[in-house]
């Protein structure tokens, strides 16, 4: 049973892709209610869960599968800001504790980009601690994280890197934000994904101030693409995770210089869900599920 304290629960760009990919050259805390019932779901159906899986998620998973991609965010930002991870006090935990690969802190020409590169790091440090406080003893260990092959591997897929070239996320501003469109869409969606399976009313009110944090990242990195025309990458970008995630289109990138699209929305003004297994599609860098990836011994705890 997840700890009393915190959770309650019933159970317990220009279009250049130049070699070697340098394109630069070329939640808060809400502890007391946190959380991921199906309420609404008649109403805006935003993720397609098989009945009898949905009944068998409990609060708790839904958490642990967030932390696992709260820790991956964390690790990717923290290193890109100040160079250093999290310390091991913050990811021990149910499951085994794996090691992070590559990632550096960047050296950002511009000193608004560091800005925001640090201030998400600080939000995703605070995700990962509120969620592990949340969960107490169940909370599950960070996974192995690869910060390195797993850029390069997402570029090739988007042809933003050809068959014998790297990406090197940390190599420079453009780069940076590129790699974090990978993620920030992704984090959004998931929390919207994860909604319905949320059995305590209290927990989804914190998952829904979670996902708020999200879509600020997400509108930051988005606009900063937008500012600097990288429409054709990050269109390629979102073209491969689309291609990940399953047959429908719903991945969007952001516009062209003669109309925005910094808000992904439907006809409705409504943005989109992905199931747990369509994240984790994009998150191991494959279709199948196959553990490859940014986790490239899958994640820890039930969804996996």
């Amino acid at each position: 049973m997840i700890e009393e304290t915190a959770v309650r629960t019933k159970r317990a760009e220009s279009a250049e892709a130049p070699r070697k990919i340098d394109l630069e050259a070329g939640r808060r805390a809400f502890l007391g209610a946190v959380g991921l019932g199906v309420v609404g779901a008649a109403l805006f159906s935003p993720g397609s869960v098989k009945p009898a899986l949905a009944q068998s998620i409990t609060d708790a998973d839904i958490f642990n599968f967030a932390l696992n991609l709260e820790y991956l965010e964390a690790e990717f930002y923290l290193r890109a800001s100040v160079g250093q991870g999290l310390s091991d006090a913050e990811v021990s935990g149910a499951g085994t504790v794996g090691a992070v690969s590559g990632g550096r802190a960047v050296q950002f020409q511009t000193q608004a980009i560091a800005n925001y590169a640090n201030e998400i790091a600080r939000n995703e440090r605070a995700h990962v601690n509120t969620l592990r406080q949340a969960l107490g003893s169940n909370a599950v260990a960070r996974p192995t994280i690869d910060l390195n092959l797993s850029f390069t591997i997402a570029a090739r897929a988007a042809g933003l890197a050809g068959p014998n070239d790297t990406f090197d996320a940390f190599a420079n501003d453009t780069n940076f934000l590129l790699a974090a469109f990978i993620f920030e869409d992704v984090g959004v969606t998931a929390y919207n994904g994860a909604a319905p399976l949320i059995k305590d009313p209290a927990n989804l009110a914190g998952a829904a101030s979670i996902l708020a944090v999200e879509a600020y990242h997400a509108g930051i990195i988005r606009t900063l693409l937008y500012s600097r025309g990288l429409y054709t990458q990050a269109q390629a970008i979102s073209d491969a995770r689309d291609s990940l995630d399953g047959s429908s289109d719903d991945d969007q990138g952001i516009g062209s210089a003669g109309s925005s699209n910094l808000s992904p929305v439907d006809q409705r003004g409504l943005v989109f869900a992905r199931t747990p297994q369509q994240v984790l599609n994009i998150v191991y860098l494959n279709p199948n599920g196959n553990r490859t990836g940014f986790f490239p011994n899958g994640l820890n705890g039930n969804l996996r």
